[in-house]
């Protein structure tokens, strides 16, 4: 059963003042993957079985924590919850220590790994940040495969990365990563 739609977002369960109003209360999550969080339109139900049509303005995106509604009297409230998925983080740091030949060379070769396998990805200083879309160990591969000489990645929670992102930066990392349409990535072995 829907009860009513949601046309805007209360406050965050990590801000202090709704973390106190929500300590007693019985909290049903929503929880959305890393695509439907991107949406400012969405109809869901939510683990305790209760439908929820969110309508937001343009623009407008969910995050994790957010307080969609919240009845003081029953003491009951429904919470987004985000599961967001894995990056791998690209640090060119080291680059800059080389020659501008071996700087430019390498950034036009990660730039072909990267696009030649169809990943989104963010540049932020001398972070790239790249949304896994196929399994770590595949992701692991198509980097030692191009061997790109000093440049290092690691692999990171959604989470941990979404603090840095602008909006727009987060749409294009979590806005439709899994929809890449295909890999060029070579075969592991288990």
């Amino acid at each position: 059963m829907t009860t009513g739609v949601i046309e805007q977002v209360l406050g965050n369960s990590g801000d202090p003042g709704w973390r106190e109003r929500l300590a007693g209360a019985t909290v049903d999550d929503l929880v959305l993957d890393q695509w439907e969080a991107q949406k400012n339109r969405l109809r869901k139900a939510t683990t305790g079985g209760e439908e929820v049509a969110i309508s937001l303005e343009r623009a407008t995106h969910l995050h994790d924590g957010d307080v969609l509604r919240f009845d003081a009297e029953r003491g009951t409230a429904v919470v987004v919850t985000i599961n967001l998925g894995e990056v791998m983080v690209i640090d060119l740091e080291p680059l800059f220590a080389e020659s501008p030949e071996t700087l430019a060379r390498t950034a036009v070769e990660l730039g072909h790994a990267i696009g030649n396998q169809h990943w989104p990805a963010v540049i932020k200083g001398t972070k790239v940040y790249v949304p896994l879309t196929v399994d770590r160990k595949v992701t692991n591969a198509v980097m030692r495969t191009h061997g790109l000489p000093g440049v290092e990645f690691e692999f990171v929670a959604g989470s941990e990365v979404t603090p840095f992102l602008a909006p727009h930066e987060a749409r294009r990392l979590f806005g439709g990563a899994g929809a890449t349409p295909h890999s060029h990535a070579p075969a592991v072995p288990d």
